[in-house]
């Protein structure tokens, strides 16, 4: 059976089944909830029920007071709803609302997609699972490489499985580290999360987003996370690949246009046969002229700076206001 659940102050809503905990029903929903081990060890997802009926069902570590459990205090990684709730809980508002964290994590998995991309996933332990923003980036640091800035590409509804794009690139010792010598097993460190690139989940405004080779990594959080949030906005994805690239997870980007009713993706491919500056140009022209009326939409952008300051100042030129325009580098 499910159960409607209601969080104040916010008055945000989500639906959990009695065969889930309140944090992994709320996480599955797109709330930003206060948490941090889901073992009932930390004490960080403490939440007090307003009214409703629920269970605790597991045991957890962390002791609540006397005074707490008078006052109807639960840990939600450790309590099933029984009925519909109304629960008194912290969210996390903006990223500043985010703690810095530095885990020990491992390498789950090296997926190769195609020959020139790899994308790396990391395990966090189990009692220390990473709270981010959709479209945030952290630092990550193997064993033999330089550390490096990477967005996470996977749902915050996960924080203990991680993705990260990596592209080939022989100059670069990190992507060599992650192409050559990586291992599953290998050790990473992950510390953040950092950036303000994250999802303004009060507008219904439509949404565009540009990508640029793994820029679609950060584009792939913002999308699952607006998919768990249940937006009824329409999304147009664009995603631009250098003409020696691939769009290497364009089957992906087609199962969301397949299963979603407001979502359109659009591949674009930047010119080989003619100077940088009128392929960027022509790229930007596909851009303005496919997408909605532009000083009704918010605008996210990940890419290099020279392409994605271009779109910027065209669709600011068209109306957009730069308050709408969100930019990153870090992919």
């Amino acid at each position: 059976m499910t159960h409607l659940i209601k969080i104040k102050p916010s008055n945000h809503t989500f639906e959990a089944d009695e065969s889930e905990s309140l944090l992994d029903a709320a996480l599955r929903g797109g709330l930003s909830i206060s948490y941090r081990c889901t073992t009932g060890a930390c004490g960080e997802c403490k939440a007090r029920v307003v009214s409703g009926q629920y269970q605790f069902d597991a045991s957890h570590d962390y002791k609540l007071t006397e005074a707490e459990k008078n006052q109807n205090v639960i840990l939600m990684c450790s309590v099933h709803a029984n009925s519909d709730l109304v629960i008194e809980a912290q969210e996390a508002r903006s990223p500043a609302d985010i703690p810095r964290q530095r885990i020990a994590g491992r390498v789950a998995k090296l997926e190769k997609i195609g020959s020139d991309h790899i994308v790396l996933h990391a395990r966090t332990p189990r009692s220390q699972t990473l709270r981010f923003l959709a479209g945030q980036y952290v630092t990550l640091s193997l064993d033999g490489a330089p550390s490096r800035d990477m967005a996470v590409a996977s749902c915050p509804c996960n924080g203990m499985v991680l993705q990260f794009h990596v592209q080939r690139d022989d100059n670069d010792s990190f992507a060599d580290c992650v192409f050559h010598h990586l291992t599953t097993g290998s050790n990473v460190i992950i510390e953040g999360p950092f950036g303000e690139f994250t999802l303004d989940e009060e507008s219904r405004r439509p949404i565009v987003m540009v990508a640029q080779d793994t820029g679609f990594a950060p584009m792939k959080s913002l999308v699952e996370h607006a998919i768990a949030l249940d937006l009824q906005q329409s999304m147009l994805l664009f995603w631009v690949a250098g003409a020696d690239k691939a769009h290497y997870l364009s089957n992906y980007c087609r199962s969301w246009e397949d299963a979603l009713d407001r979502f359109v993706y659009i591949p674009l491919t930047l010119s080989a046969a003619k100077d940088l500056d009128v392929a960027y140009a022509e790229i930007v022209q596909q851009i303005i002229s496919r997408s909605p009326i532009e000083s009704e939409i918010d605008l996210y952008l990940a890419t290099p700076s020279p392409l994605g300051n271009l779109i910027a100042d065209a669709f600011s030129a068209k109306g957009t206001p730069r308050s709408r325009i969100a930019i990153t580098g870090t992919c």
